[in-house]
């Protein structure tokens, strides 16, 4: 029987999740995105630091393990949350958070490339299922859009750079679990991946979206703290302390959590109005991952849910 040293991290980190997409919301109302991504990552990657050396982790990587902190800082620190944050823009949160919760599919299909991980039957079966009940409501949101038939300012837009941010979050995933990932301790790895993505997160706001604005709405600056300190590093040491207790596949069922979090706060909060073609598409969505995610805990994979990396323990598998 699972204790509350489970249960209450498996809660927390896929609540959080879930309302995170919705915050990112007032991140770019009147700020540019790019430099919303710059500030979050500003305050977080210290704290990340602090947090590696509270944890008595080594902090002095070597050159090759530099270099791999770079690729995965500038895959998942910019260009996946980059294009999130824009994706953001034209899509209601919950259906870029349901899109997320497809990450694992390219995660499979690059480990495949990369690592010569297969992949088993019942995953395809349940992805293709999963991406059935996202196609619905994505369709529906298309449907909702009246200028949707253009891509440029629409529902077509941000689907574009919502599934470009998914393929940089699901590269910068496979490339940390090769050998030269797996000697580094994870939470160095990421901080200095995210201070690598946050030096590139200030040139690109600096030439796209000239000099940083700076908002005077406290409701701003309190959700640049959430999504910095509780989004991203309160979170990280307890996903990844769940995932040494019960392994990466069962941990990786809190997306299910985080999805139906960021659909509640759609509705709620964006207006998002239910059908039948979309409560079926959540359904499907839902049914599907299941299917995928226990079909994934017959092999070792070492992946990622919901955007956020993961460390995949040999011994539990996805």
């Amino acid at each position: 029987m699972l204790s509350w040293r489970v249960i209450l991290p498996f809660v927390l980190t896929g609540t959080i999740w879930g309302s995170t997409w919705f915050v990112i919301t007032g991140q770019i109302s009147g700020v540019p995105a790019a430099w919303s991504v710059f500030y979050r990552f500003a305050l977080a990657t210290p704290a990340l630091f602090l947090v590696a050396a509270a944890m008595k982790r080594r902090l002095r990587l070597t050159g090759p393990e530099q270099m791999l902190a770079l690729g995965v800082g500038i895959a998942q620190f910019s260009g996946n949350f980059l294009f999130v944050y824009h994706a953001e823009l034209y899509v209601t949160s919950g259906i870029v958070a349901m899109m997320f919760a497809l990450l694992m599919v390219p995660n499979a299909a690059f480990a495949r490339i990369f690592l010569g991980e297969r992949v088993q039957g019942g995953f395809i079966l349940g992805s293709m299922v999963a991406i059935v009940g996202v196609s619905f409501l994505l369709w529906h949101e298309w449907q909702a859009n009246p200028d949707a038939g253009v891509i440029g300012g629409n529902v077509g837009l941000g689907i574009v750079l919502a599934l470009v941010g998914i393929l940089a979050a699901s590269l910068a995933n496979v490339i940390q679990a090769n050998p030269t990932g797996r000697a580094v301790p994870m939470v160095s790895l990421l901080a200095w991946a995210m201070l690598y993505g946050t030096i590139f997160d200030l040139g690109f706001a600096w030439v796209t979206a000239g000099p940083p604005p700076v908002p005077e709405s406290a409701s701003y600056w309190g959700g640049i703290v959430y999504l910095a300190l509780i989004g991203s590093v309160v979170t990280f040491p307890l996903h990844y302390n769940l995932v040494r207790e019960i392994g990466a596949g069962r941990a990786a069922y809190n997306s299910i959590i985080t999805i139906s979090v960021a659909m509640l706060l759609s509705t709620l909060f964006e207006g998002y109005q239910w059908t039948v073609l979309t409560a079926s598409g959540m359904v499907l969505a839902i049914a599907g991952m299941v299917l995928a995610l226990r079909a994934r805990r017959q092999k070792g994979v070492q992946v990622q849910q919901s955007g956020r990396l993961r460390e995949a323990p040999s011994e539990k598998v996805e």
